[in-house]
């Protein structure tokens, strides 16, 4: 058991330098392979890892070697591997597999494949560190790895302007969330000596409810989870990130890295109960963003920017139960979202593949007698995120919608809100993709085909996750047994006995209106946008409130006008006035009077040894003159 926390490391870092270094000279059906690989030996560790802690296993930690030792400073590189991290662990590099499969169908074309696969595996390793490291400091390293990851990823066909300013915005982006993350490392370290995330833990259950420095501590972690999992006023790379390949979107914006904030402060689920002001500022931030996202989505025309808002407005749905101390029911909602979000962009891909290229909806339509499997797919992915039952995001919302209405009836509105606009986008996109009358582009394209199995093998198998993953923690309704929150109780535990929040409602009247009530309006929207969109009435989108969602509420021109033009003529300025007419002006007078009394001085140096022996007497009479006076 010591072994395989350090394989799973050495597998992709291997896969990332073998595809690296020879990139040039490894066949690109070669490289995936490769790349798929690595990720299913690490797959099979976590399987090992995670039964293994099921079945009574203690935590598993395994000290690599001494990092960091001066004075009584002392961080060791150490992993380590509990019920938390066995799940994150089977999410990252099950999906992760099933999307590295994908890549070989959807790659195959591309000049740059072995280089994609590369990548992939870099970033798997970055996320590895992430999820394993036993203190905040080798945290922050995978932190930053897989931001970095990120950035090679969406900029990865760096031939497009587009792309590569979309990848400078992520990377930029992130770094005002790390600078959080930094913040609380610090204060961190000066409280309690230590980076330990679990010393700190033991120490911090000890601290009282409100104290100041755990709120300072907690609002800059939150800092940090707001930048990586796009959450306001920090959302705004996510939809721009849609620029690289499509697995790119499924594997890191879609079931992994967007979800390490979840991660972070699941991890530290113990400071945050000390701090009601911070879990209330991530309530009321994570429901702003899942409302303002889920609105937008309604409007948006590009497939893969609808699946981009919506995972930002599922990522707001998550926050809201961490706001709420729900942290198993935003980890569940983690761990079923990863399937059929995962599943949702993969068919896309399928759709812009069949489509050469094409991703604007309204050039869609007619589309489900012509790729039939993909249509299945996309359709059980649509019901899975809509939240109806059977299918998995049907059990992971209602954990989150029965600890939103025992919060509070405010609360448990808006998470039906938020619930219902899911439903309403995604119908809408399911509509006018696969129903609606074919686009005349549709009708002039004579090359629409399926994907190949590389491609529609990894999807099924998502679909069936997406369709049987809920039944691992059944409502209290149907029965007492809870899977999913059972294994994870180990690691909330300490958190739970800090306060008196419980995941049930208050009786089964509650409860029953908790699953009913949102069903019945999700199947009446469902029957609202089939008739509307299917009848090819577009939302209109000149005028009025539906102008302002289209224009996704004007967040990145206000950016614009608040930072990006002051910041521009602030530093326009300072080029052109400080720096040329200043600075470059007073460097340039210093060299040209040196230039003008040089000239006029060079003319005494006439080579003439008389001339030179008559100056020395003259200068020696001047001293001695000179010191007679004085």
């Amino acid at each position: 058991m010591q072994i395989l926390p350090l394989l799973l490391l050495v597998l992709p870092l291997i896969g990332f330098l073998l595809l690296g270094t020879y990139q040039m000279s490894i066949p690109k059906s070669l490289a995936g392979v490769l790349a798929s690989l690595t990720v299913f030996g690490n797959l099979i560790i976590s399987a090992i890892l995670f039964f293994a802690l099921a079945s009574g296993t203690s935590i598993i930690k395994v000290e690599i070697f001494d990092w960091i030792r001066f004075a009584e400073m002392s961080i060791p590189c150490e992993l380590v591997v509990d019920r938390l991290t066995a799940l994150m662990l089977l999410i990252i590099n099950g999906v992760g597999l099933l999307i590295h499969i994908y890549s070989i169908g959807y790659m195959k074309t591309d000049k740059g494949a072995t280089r994609f696969f590369a990548y992939l595996n870099l970033f798997v390793f970055f996320m590895h560190i992430l999820v394993l490291s036993a203190n905040y400091l080798m945290l922050f390293i995978g932190w930053e790895g897989v931001g970095l990851s990120s950035y090679l990823l969406i900029g990865f066909w760096y031939g497009n302007h587009a792309n590569n300013d979309a990848a400078k915005k992520a990377f930029i982006i992130n770094r005002i969330g790390d600078l959080g993350l930094i913040m609380a490392m610090i204060l961190l370290y000066t409280h309690f000596q230590t980076l330990n995330i679990s010393e700190i833990a033991s120490k911090a259950s000890m601290l009282e409810s409100g104290n100041p420095l755990v709120l300072a501590i907690t609002i800059c972690l939150f800092i940090g989870a707001t930048g990586k999992s796009a959450q306001l006023p920090l959302f705004t790379w996510l939809p721009d990130a849609m620029a690289g390949p499509t697995p790119v979107s499924a594997l890191i914006h879609a079931a992994t890295m967007v979800t390490a904030g979840i991660y972070l402060i699941a991890r530290s689920s113990v400071l945050f109960v000390l701090s009601p002001i911070t879990l209330n500022i991530i309530l009321i931030v994570g429901t702003t963003t899942a409302i303002l996202a889920g609105l937008i989505a309604i409007f948006q025309t590009d497939i893969k920017k609808i699946l981009a808002y919506s995972t930002v407005s599922q990522l707001g749905f998550m926050f809201m139960a961490v706001g709420m101390s729900a942290f198993d029911g935003a980890m569940f909602h983690l761990f079923t979202h990863a399937f059929f979000k995962a599943l949702l962009f993969l068919a896309a891909g399928s759709v812009i593949h069949a489509l050469s290229d094409e991703q604007d909806i309204r050039n869609m339509g007619g589309l489900k007698s012509k790729i039939p499997v993909t249509f299945a797919l996309f359709v059980i992915g649509t019901i899975a995120i809509s939240g109806i039952p059977p299918f998995a995001g049907f059990f992971s919302k209602e954990l989150i919608l029965g600890a939103a209405f025992h919060h509070s009836l405010t609360m448990g509105l808006l998470a039906t809100g938020v619930s219902l606009l899911t439903t309403l986008y995604m119908f809408r996109l399911l509509f006018v993709v696969f129903f609606k009358p074919a686009s005349v582009a549709v009708q002039a394209n004579h090359h629409i085909h399926e994907s190949p199995a590389s491609m529609t093998i990894p999807m099924s198998v998502l679909a069936i996750l997406s369709v049987i993953a809920g039944f691992i923690n059944i409502p209290t309704l149907f029965s007492e047994t809870q899977l999913f929150q059972d294994y994870l109780q180990p690691v909330f535990t300490q958190s739970s006995q800090l306060t008196e929040h419980h995941l049930l409602v208050k009786n089964a009247t509650e409860e029953w209106l908790v699953l009913i009530l949102p069903l019945v309006i999700i199947f009446g929207l469902v029957l609202l946008s089939y008739r509307r969109f299917v009848n090819e009435k577009p939302l209109n989108t000149n005028t009025g409130v539906f102008k302002i969602m289209a224009d996704k509420f004007y967040i990145d021109e206000l950016y614009d006008l608040l930072i990006v033009r002051p910041i521009s003529f602030v530093s326009t300025f300072f080029r052109e006035v400080v720096d040329q007419k200043i600075i470059n002006e007073f460097i340039n007078g210093i060299g040209n009077t040196t230039l003008v009394v040089s000239k006029y001085l060079r003319l005494i140096q006439t080579g003439n040894a008389g001339f030179y022996l008559l100056i020395m007497v003259f200068s020696i009479i001047a001293l001695l003159f000179f010191n007679i006076i004085l």
